[in-house]
């Protein structure tokens, strides 16, 4: 029997991970172990660790690896040390780890160094911040890649990666998106207490390089908001640095009875309150990723997703209130509801599964290899391992 262990540090990543953990859970000849550290260890962000142990996984651990405000450099640190001990108990065959938060590149770097094979869930994304930088270093200590689509793969085979190693199997949280087990929109508002199914979405983070900024981005946003007279769903910002000017300025709309503020958004419910907003903005992957596969407009603020997809539904603006008000008056003028798919089409767990499955998977060397492509044949087809499902 092997043993693979998944490593989550937020809502975000534990919504896109949960299909895969539960597929794997079913299978007899594989024993699955969930890490749960990060975010949702932090009371402050709403205790999300409780989400991931409702699921009921067999071997579950809790590692708190910070407390609110530590330095990033801090909680790096942490992890490593933390997830060294685990690990080493646990002795696992796989390492799973997601995107670009620092549990991620903790995660690979206990694999990278105690020979252990890792797979990066997600790589080759570009956002136009520092989790690009966190985003491609796990990508080099990782030994197998999972991606969302072609230009991901391409970007992993531009660093280096053998294309042999890389599987395209979409963003698996499109898997639980397209479902129908979501709850109706009449649930979410009742779990939730919102008191009108007219609402938007807003959801805004700190952008680590313009930590000195964000009181005034902060300031301009909820200000905007204010001016619009809709009514909004809040949910908390990450807890990346700058997050405390962002906290502030929520705090002190509180009162304001057109905003509903939750520290977290059980991620079913998220999707539901999604799909039936007016629109979602602020500068959330959300808005890039799951607003546009169900046609919802996004208001897209300032830098943090500023190299992500962009598709029609999607309006761009700066950090300034104007801009902001102009945006948001785009968006709700926006009717076209058509969906973009770029991310794959629902059927992430399937492609896993065959990826777990394929020759050679478990067989993937510890030892990497870098390999160089000729930059000028750029009118050459990439190579990576597109995975086929049934119809």
């Amino acid at each position: 029997m092997r043993k693979i262990v998944f490593i989550t540090g937020t809502r975000a990543d534990f919504g896109k991970l949960k299909p895969l953990m539960h597929y794997l859970e079913q299978r007899s000849d594989i024993e699955l172990h969930v890490i749960v550290t990060g975010m949702h260890m932090l009371k402050l962000y709403g205790s999300t660790y409780l989400e991931v142990k409702r699921e009921g996984f067999t071997h579950i651990y809790f590692v708190a690896n910070q407390h609110a405000n530590e330095p990033m450099c801090s909680i790096m640190g942490n992890s490593v040390c933390l997830f060294s001990r685990l690990i080493g108990e646990i002795a696992p065959h796989l390492i799973v780890v997601h995107g670009d938060r620092l549990e991620a590149l903790a995660g690979a770097t206990v694999g990278a160094l105690s020979n252990t094979l890792v797979c990066h869930i997600e790589g080759g994304e570009l956002s136009g911040t520092v989790d690009d930088l966190i985003r491609h270093a796990v990508t080099k200590l990782a030994h197998i890649h999972m991606v969302a689509n072609d230009d991901a793969a391409a970007r992993l085979v531009q660093l280096g990666e053998c294309g042999s190693n890389i599987y395209v199997i979409g963003s698996p949280d499109l898997d639980v998106m397209r479902s129908d087990t979501l709850p109706s929109l009449q649930q979410a508002l009742a779990h939730y207490q919102i008191p009108s199914a007219n609402y938007a979405i807003a959801m805004f983070h700190p952008v680590t390089s313009e930590e000195a900024d964000m009181p005034a981005y902060a300031k301009a946003f909820f200000s905007a908001l204010e001016k619009t007279g809709d009514r909004y769903v809040v949910v908390y910002p990450n807890n990346d640095a700058g997050t405390g000017a962002i906290l502030a300025e929520i705090n002190r709309h509180r009162e304001n009875r057109r905003f509903s503020v939750f520290p977290s958004i059980r991620f079913e419910h998220f999707l539901t309150l999604l799909k039936n907003a007016n629109y979602i903005i602020g500068n959330s992957s959300a808005g890039i990723r799951e607003a546009p596969f169900y046609g919802v407009p996004t208001v897209n603020v300032g830098t943090r997703q500023s190299r992500r997809y962009f598709c029609e539904s999607i309006f761009n603006c700066g950090y300034h209130e104007q801009s902001i008000l102009d945006a948001i008056h785009k968006a709700k003028s926006y009717t076209n509801c058509r969906r973009s798919m770029p991310f794959g089409d629902g059927n992430s767990v399937e492609k896993f599964a065959l990826a777990l499955n394929s020759t050679g998977f478990w067989q993937t060397p510890f030892q990497k290899a870098f390999v160089d492509i000729d930059v000028c044949t750029s009118d050459e087809p990439l190579p990576a391992l597109c995975l086929e499902t049934a119809a």
